[in-house]
């Protein structure tokens, strides 16, 4: 049973923030995440403000120099269906169009699935883990075969949302709105990685709200991919993603992005994988190489260590796609 709290549903970003000075208050979006995390006892919530009337968090709109703004109620259909999406941005409607299922793509929205909650069965389940303020990771010495290979500091979640990986790679920014006014963060440091602070996974302060995210303008050569793997068709997390963005002069590498997703406690960026790859044509030996080097800091788990494999045949998969 969901626990008893009250619930408001206001008509505007300025009347929603002036419901978020209350502890342990909650933002509802489409409430895919929120609801089932409240059933299950993850979090309290004494308040809900419910802001999926507000109309100013929808849309996409198209910027003069090519740029898109995005909504944050903008529901993942939508962006893995939107015509310009597909055409400027593919990565993008790529990883909205392998969220879950099409039941949960029509509910869930971009701002939501940027906040969800980790899906670590530990987090999820009646065991006072690190992240909910206990002092151990059980998935150190447990059921870790989903956990992550990279970035695992004290806790040893990985991120759930594939279209973070998307936006990271396409050098997207979060517009949030808070009392002091708006602020702008890149999505690449949007999540807070458990070295930092295992107990939050955004920067997104209790009394603020995502109201859009702003894709930069389109790049000419630019090409954008994502590639999900996982163990069902649908509803299933990744077990390892990659989200590209190469930039191409001619057929050389002028700039790149490589995100992974499913591998580390936030969007995981392989810096080492792109320095291999900007000024050289991709090619079967290149591709290789740069796949090699995304996980060459890999630490798997005791349960894990096929992800090491998975990840670099899905890297160097989609860096030879991309190049053709």
């Amino acid at each position: 049973m969901l626990p008893d709290f009250t619930y408001v549903r206001p008509s505007s970003v300025k009347e929603a923030l002036s419901h978020l000075t209350e502890e342990k208050t909650r933002v509802m979006a489409g409430g895919t995440d929120l609801l089932g995390c409240l059933r299950d006892e993850v979090f309290e919530a004494h308040h809900v403000v419910a802001i999926s009337h507000i109309d100013a968090l929808r849309g996409v709109r198209e910027a003069e120099d090519g740029g898109l703004k995005i909504g944050a109620l903008s529901t993942i259909s939508e962006v893995a269906e939107h015509p310009v999406i597909k055409r400027r941005f593919y990565a993008l409607a790529k990883a909205a169009s392998e969220v879950a299922s099409p039941q949960l793509r029509n509910q869930g929205t971009l701002g939501g699935n940027l906040c969800q909650k980790p899906r670590c069965w530990y987090y999820r389940g009646a065991f006072h883990c690190l992240r909910k303020g206990g002092d151990i990771c059980y998935a150190v010495g447990g059921e870790n075969q989903y956990h992550c290979i990279l970035g695992g500091d004290h806790c040893y979640i990985v991120h759930p949302s594939d279209i973070a990986a998307a936006l990271t790679a396409l050098e997207a920014a979060v517009h949030i709105a808070g009392p002091a006014g708006t602020r702008i963060v890149p999505v690449e440091e949007f999540h807070i990685p458990p070295g930092e602070n295992p107990q939050k996974e955004t920067v997104l302060r209790n009394d603020e709200i995502v109201t859009h995210v702003v894709l930069p303008g389109t790049r000419k050569g630019l090409r954008s991919n994502y590639r999900k793997v996982r163990a069902r068709r649908a509803w299933d997390f990744a077990l390892a993603g990659v989200a590209l963005a190469v930039q191409f002069a001619s057929q050389t590498v002028a700039k790149a992005r490589v995100v992974l997703s499913g591998a580390a406690p936030v969007p995981w960026r392989c810096r080492e994988a792109e320095e291999v790859l900007v000024g050289k044509a991709i090619n079967a030996e290149i591709a290789k190489e740069a796949a090699g080097a995304a996980v060459a800091k890999a630490e798997p788990l005791s349960r894990n260590g096929y992800k090491v494999t998975l990840f670099r045949n899905v890297v160097e998969e989609e860096l030879l796609g991309i190049s053709h």
